[in-house]
């Protein structure tokens, strides 16, 4: 490249160039050298060569220990706690579910109470519980907003029944203008809401979409044959999936995982699943995959009836290829929503079996299923450490 250069090329004239340049680039490296010396500023350190190891994650898995009650922070390789916090539980009540903030930074705990279900904030450092209604009524959560600044709650449901959204540093409350039948929502990363409610019994179910806080919506889905429910979002909002539930009077029966295209179009089945446990279908953090569960004794008509004699599994999807992978394989029991790690290898899930639950994980890669709490243990959730 230097020869290109010379007019009239010469060994002579290459090799002064080449001295010259390494004459050049000694002096600015001195002097480079010389100014840190001077100034004492950090931002001079030359950045190092990138490495083949990769940073260590922020997140951490964390579970529900029942008794006594604590949050646990488990350990990078999933084998010991670093943290345990212990959780003094409002009176009457038990803990039903943890829904971090998109950002993991935030966490709500929904308790099952004497009055109903109640929402509160939890602080995993301090184990404090701050209500987010002042007033003594039910409250059920249904999403975060994509900012992590809100929540989104259905509250006194058998008084006077309303969809309202919580600020949740300031609890300031605002009611969301859509209709109070609405029993699912949530956010996409762009901030568009889906909501889902049904007018009753033999009508099914419809979800709209709303981009501006509720004041204008318009249709995405309407099925009058099944309840539309458990809407979520791909990770790049484009895609929502979510599972059908036949409209009867079965209260546990057979459904249907379906994904469609965020503006309502190609709407898809992808495989049969476990309906009415109130189990979502989870997307990978990469897009590509969806895990479920799926009810593996569906001739069974006590399972029908009886959430106890269910035996359910979990199944992932690969929404390229259309390849349906069992990753569970329990022959009794039953399987909670899975959670996907950050890396997408792993599925941790809540595991039923003689009315004991404990948190289990599975091994995308290698299938291996292990519990990864000896003690009894629920609600498995990735938090920021």
């Amino acid at each position: 490249m230097v020869a290109s250069m010379i007019i009239t090329p010469s060994r002579y004239n290459a090799v002064m160039r080449q001295s010259a340049l390494r004459l050049l680039l000694s002096a600015l490296r001195f002097l480079f050298s010389t100014l840190c010396s001077l100034l004492l500023l950090s931002s001079c350190t030359p950045t190092p060569a990138p490495v083949s190891t990769p940073a260590p994650s922020t997140l951490a898995l964390h579970v529900f220990r029942l008794n006594p009650p604590a949050l646990l922070q488990l350990s990078v390789d999933l084998k010991s706690v670093e943290r345990e916090t212990p959780l003094s539980l409002p009176q009457d009540c038990a803990l039903d579910g943890l829904y971090p903030s998109p950002q993991r930074a935030r966490l709500v705990a929904e308790m099952l109470c004497a009055n109903g279900p109640n929402a509160l904030l939890l602080d995993p450092v301090t184990g404090t519980f701050t209500p987010l209604m002042a007033e003594n009524v039910d409250s059920h959560f249904l999403s975060w907003a994509a900012d992590g600044a809100s929540v989104t709650l259905r509250v006194d449901s058998l008084g006077n029944p309303r969809i309202v959204q919580v600020d949740v540093s300031q609890l300031q409350i605002t009611n969301y203008p859509i209709t109070n039948y609405t029993y699912d929502l949530a956010t996409s990363p762009d901030g568009t809401t889906a909501f889902t409610f049904s007018r009753g019994f033999g009508f099914g179910s419809e979800t709209w979409l709303t981009t501006d806080n509720g004041r204008n919506t318009h249709l995405l889905i309407s099925d009058p044959q099944n309840y539309l429910s458990f809407v979520r979002w791909s990770p790049d909002g484009t895609q929502a999936a979510f599972i059908k539930i036949p409209d009867s009077q079965i209260p546990f029966t057979v459904g249907e995982v379906w994904v469609v295209d965020a503006d309502g179009s190609a709407p898809r089945k992808i495989a049969e699943a476990d309906a009415g446990h109130g189990y979502a279908a989870n997307w990978s953090p990469d897009g590509t995959r969806l895990a479920f569960v799926v009810r593996s004794n569906p001739d069974d008509p006590a399972a029908d009836l009886a959430e106890g004699a269910l035996v359910s599994n979990l199944v992932v999807a690969d929404l390229v290829s259309g390849a349906l992978t069992q990753v569970t394989h329990f022959e009794q029991g039953r399987v909670g929503t899975p959670v996907w790690s950050p890396d997408g290898n792993t599925l941790s899930f809540d595991y039923v079996l003689d009315g004991r639950m404990d948190v289990q994980i599975v091994d995308l890669a290698s299938g291996k299923v292990s519990p990864l709490w000896t003690e009894p243990a629920c609600c498995p959730i990735w938090l920021q450490r």
